[in-house]
């Protein structure tokens, strides 16, 4: 999160009012995210490479969930579903967990990710059926 605030306050200046503050700074934050999971698959992929000589060791990362929220006995529930929103397509992972968990309307979602409000209304019934096909499995 810090290094977000940091990208922001280093690019207010950028900032020209074509939308919110907020939908702004979700750009920025997503941006963040991406790059992270970009660099991270990177990552991933050199240490598979390396494996493939046995220079390293298994590089495989678990999804692990755990927010205070969340009772222990629904805990094994919520980490299939977070484990089935982790395998979403990334636009469509973006824009469920927009909607979703931090409560963004449709043209608020289109904004942030430099979309029509009808791509973004198509994000989300993909990613809903989507998750239901992957939890149904």
């Amino acid at each position: 999160m810090q290094d977000v605030f940091i990208r922001v306050h280093q690019s207010i200046d950028s900032f020209q009012e074509d939308s919110t503050l907020k939908t702004w700074i979700y750009r920025i934050a997503i941006n963040y995210c991406l790059d992270r999971i970009k660099a991270q698959k990177a990552q991933k992929r050199f240490a598979k490479i390396q494996s493939l000589f046995g220079f390293s060791e298994n590089s495989s990362i678990a999804v692990d969930f755990n927010h205070p929220g969340v009772k222990l006995e629904d805990k094994e529930a919520v980490e299939s579903i977070m484990t089935a929103i982790d395998l979403l397509p990334t636009n469509q992972k973006t824009a469920l967990i927009l909607k979703s968990l931090e409560g963004l309307t449709q043209r608020e979602i289109a904004e942030v990710m430099n979309i029509g409000e009808k791509a973004a209304e198509s994000l989300l019934s993909r990613a809903k059926m989507n998750l239901i096909k992957k939890l149904n499995a």
